[in-house]
């Protein structure tokens, strides 16, 4: 795409040299901000849309509201939308929260976290993009006061400068361009969105058949070779099977058996431990309570060691099931189940998977307020249990696999990315004149 013919400088460091024609203003003196609130005298049943902090994206806009009556809304549920409105997030800003409003219910309300924006003497589509391109963006967040709560005032967003396209058709071009431009990579990311979910529909597949039914019948010979090493023994394909006892698991093979969770490991949450029961400097690996298996930072006063191969379960929050393997001396927090080996009848890593493949159902919790598992839950669980040898060809054989399909996701994820990246740069090269795309639109 070709640039604009003449330009000339901006006065804005950030901004650069925008087209002649062009001008530069301060964002309040095109828009007016938070024109309405709900009032206190809305009747108590009234029935609201409400979008907080958390449920607003730059690229996704709003991602979820919550249907709540006015008397059991938070107070800060009370700025008031309308269409072509852009919603700017004033606090926690690092969150990025901005999107425009488009065909709102009457009845949409959003948090006072957010500054609501209403074009006056601007086209609302091309506004919706001026506030989401990047140098707007960080510009807000460059104002933003506060470390763990960083917030700005609406006032200072209204003294941020955007570019103006003159004459007012010319924003409703450009807004036309990146509408039909962004939706094309919008659909492109849906897509490949969907092909990780694939992906990761087939991970579980592949781990829940694996650790129920054993190894795939039709196994290259080399792979089986490689795995009967591991094993240290000639491995059955094709096994007979018998009922589990079990609904959920039906038929296994017959050759395994089943046990209950509390024969094989010892469950139980946190006990507090001294520092000096940890290491010498009082540091220890803290295991996250996310779905990443990582180790993430340190603590100087922990909740219990855990040691390679224990394994461990958040037990309350929207964590719950997330099972990790423990790889290196670690610990975790007080909300947490961790399992010990009771036996040398258990080979870690196939421990790690039988529960990962089955944690649907292994790890059903009380649906109170918080959800919460328990550990008589955990330890009254099945677990099948192969024979040792089949237990470590069935783990390595799963790590090659499940290491395939992450490496898929990844790419695919590499991928969504850089096209993220592009629509950004493609937003902000439109809204601030360094690309002419007048005749694009035609």
């Amino acid at each position: 795409m070709k640039p604009y013919p003449k330009y000339k400088p901006s006065g804005v460091e950030w901004l650069g040299d925008v087209p002649e024609h062009w001008e530069v203003k301060r964002l309040k003196y095109s828009v007016s901000i938070n024109d309405e609130a709900l009032p206190e005298t809305t009747p108590p049943d009234a029935e609201l849309e409400y979008v907080d902090i958390g449920s607003v994206n730059a690229t996704d806009g709003i991602t979820a509201t919550e249907t709540i009556l006015f008397e059991n809304a938070p107070s800060r549920a009370r700025r008031k939308v309308q269409h072509g409105d852009t919603i700017v997030s004033t606090v926690r800003t690092y969150l990025r929260a901005i999107t425009p409003v488009i065909n709102p219910p009457q009845n949409l309300i959003v948090s006072t976290g957010f500054a609501v924006v209403r074009p006056r003497n601007v086209q609302p589509a091309f506004l919706g993009y001026a506030l989401r391109e990047a140098s707007f963006v960080e510009s807000v967040v460059s104002r933003s006061t506060g470390v763990s709560y960083p917030a700005v005032n609406a006032s200072d967003v209204g003294r941020i400068e955007i570019p103006l396209p003159k004459p007012e058709a010319e924003q409703t071009a450009i807004a036309i361009y990146l509408e039909r431009e962004t939706g094309r990579i919008d659909e492109l990311v849906g897509k490949k969105r969907e092909l990780i979910e694939r992906l990761k529909e087939k991970r579980n597949a592949l781990i829940s058949r694996t650790v129920t039914r054993g190894l795939p019948a039709d196994l290259p010979p080399e792979t089986l070779a490689q795995l009967e090493q591991i094993a240290g023994e000639k491995l059955s394909l094709n096994p007979f099977l018998k009922p589990s006892g079990t609904e959920w698991l039906g038929e296994v093979p017959d050759h395994w058996e089943v046990w209950k969770h509390a024969h094989l490991f010892a469950s139980s949450m946190g006990q507090t431990i001294l520092k000096e029961e940890v290491t010498d400097s009082g540091l220890i690996p803290v295991l996250s309570a996310t779905e990443e298996y990582e180790v993430f930072g340190y603590l100087d006063s922990a909740s219990v060691i855990l040691n390679p191969g224990d394994l461990v379960v958040p037990a309350r929050g929207n964590s719950i099931g997330h099972v990790k393997l423990v790889r290196e001396r670690s610990t975790t927090t007080q909300t947490t189940i961790y399992s010990k080996h009771l036996t040398n009848k258990v080979d870690p890593s196939f421990a790690f998977y039988f529960l990962l493949g089955h944690r649907k159902t292994l790890f059903h919790f009380d649906r109170t307020a918080i959800p919460q598992l328990t550990v008589k839950q955990v330890s009254t669980n099945p677990f099948l249990l192969p024979p040792l040898p089949e237990q470590r060809a069935i783990a390595a054989y799963l790590d090659e696999e499940t290491s395939r399909l992450d490496a898929l996701v990844a790419k695919v994820e590499s991928a969504i990315e850089r096209l993220q990246e592009y629509r950004s740069a493609l937003i902000t090269a439109a809204v601030t004149g360094k690309v002419d795309v007048r005749e694009q639109t035609l």
